[in-house]
């Protein structure tokens, strides 16, 4: 299995799953953004997206799609849930809601205040998507009330992706408008030994990094 990953982008999610299940794999990283800095990467994932993950004849592109992969294809294991246990909808719901409903915004955030150049950074936009992953965001504290987890009463790959979400939202400034209970279980999700490993490994390699 190879992973291409860059430093904090969506791919780690999938480091992180690796890293909880204890896998063998190759991880290359990559500056952002490697359709302009990693020779070839078009050939690999023609989206020029991040993360592409290989797995023999198989290339995903999807970060939650592939710690779903990871669990079901080298399971079992304690960080997913199988059809006939309790929750296992809800987890579905969780995984998935991520992305297309808590990390999507935030692209738009990070596009118009950092990626774009100066003349077509749009401040508009980046009020009106701030507040739109803020207020989606309520479902998360509320499920969070009185929990450690999201799903089943124990981590899942559930948490490593709606807490990435969480994360990213960290570098955008948009955590110092976070409530308690998301703040709460952000906290205990950085704290977990395999995302502490994840975030150590992004680094080898890289200029400027002494690792």
């Amino acid at each position: 299995m190879k992973l291409y990953h860059c430093n904090d982008a969506r791919s780690l999610r999938p480091l992180w799953a690796l890293e909880e299940m204890g896998l063998d794999y190759e991880l290359i990283n990559m500056e952002f953004p490697p359709r302009f800095s990693y020779p070839g990467y078009l050939d690999i994932n023609p989206l020029g997206t991040v993360p592409a993950f290989v797995d023999g004849d198989l290339t995903m592109t999807e970060s939650s799609g592939i710690c779903h992969y990871l669990v079901e294809k080298y399971g079992p294991t304690d960080i997913g849930i199988a059809v006939d246990e309790p929750g296992y909808g809800d987890y579905l719901n969780w995984l998935y809601r991520s992305d297309a409903t808590l990390t999507f915004p935030q692209t738009l955030v990070l596009r118009y205040t950092r990626l774009e150049p100066e003349e077509r950074r749009q401040p508009q936009v980046v009020a009106d998507y701030s507040q739109w992953y803020l207020s989606r965001l309520r479902s998360v504290e509320a499920a969070m009330e009185g929990k450690e987890f999201l799903v089943a009463d124990k981590f899942t790959i559930a948490d490593i992706a709606v807490a990435y979400a969480l994360f990213l939202g960290t570098s955008l400034g948009l955590d110092e408008r976070y409530k308690p209970n998301c703040k709460r279980y952000l906290a205990a999700m950085m704290e977990r030994p395999a995302f502490i490993r994840a975030r150590e490994k992004q680094l080898i390699g890289l200029p400027d990094s002494d690792a």
